[in-house]
């Protein structure tokens, strides 16, 4: 048995993302998506939420803004607060087990990205790196980060970083089942990653989340 996992998927517990938990865990479905990992922004809420939904299907993570771009992180049990140093996030992700990884480490064209100089200091403390985002705009970016995990002896993640249902599996890899973070991780190891970049239309839902939930009319 192989399972289909899409290891960036984020709900409207994260301030650019409308979507609804019961509609997130209906869609998995429709899509043969044998789990997904929900890093939202800053909390674990949502994929707490979800978890009690679909036990089976969501693994609880976060996408985590520290002071020089964005870790992402996979088995957690508490969320990790913002704006610590890239190491400092380490650290705690640790302390409880988390494995760890970078997403869209070289996305040219998104800010919030890993900053070259800080994944090198911590490139020997993360467990993988993200190798095909689809919300990527160049793929050049995707290949440099498979580059890098060729380089460094990294595990491969990726996922759709998916802020709309429709774009949920756009990114994904096909693993070995698993049960936990230690399977987890040797299951990566033998996973094969697949997918298809979005285009750019699938920023604009996000982008307009923003405004809309700051007035407070959703």
């Amino acid at each position: 048995m192989i399972w289909k996992v899409d290891l960036h998927v984020h709900t409207r517990y994260s301030g650019d993302c409308l979507t609804r938990l019961p509609a997130l865990v209906a869609a998995c479905r429709r899509k043969g998506l044998s789990k997904i990992a929900i890093t939202d922004h800053n909390t674990i809420a949502g994929a707490l939420a979800a978890q009690e939904l679909a036990p089976d299907l969501i693994i609880v993570g976060q996408e985590i803004d520290t002071t020089q771009g964005e870790l992402i992180a996979y088995f957690l049990r508490e969320g990790v607060p913002k704006d610590l140093t890239p190491q400092e996030a380490v650290a705690c992700l640790r302390e409880q087990g988390a494995v760890i990884s970078v997403p869209h480490p070289f996305e040219s064209l998104r800010p919030s990205a890993l900053a070259r100089g800080a994944l090198l200091e911590i490139i020997d403390q993360v467990d993988a790196l993200e190798v095909f985002n689809a919300r990527c705009l160049l793929q050049r970016d995707n290949r440099q980060a498979r580059e890098w995990a060729d380089r460094y002896g990294k595990l491969a993640t990726a996922g759709s970083d998916a802020h709309t249902l429709w774009e949920l599996g756009r990114g994904y890899v096909e693993l070995p089942p698993f049960d936990g973070p230690e399977e987890f991780l040797q299951s990566l190891a033998q996973g094969k990653v697949g997918g298809r970049p979005n285009g750019l239309w699938v920023h604009f839902p996000s982008t307009i989340a923003k405004p809309l939930r700051r007035l407070g009319w959703l």
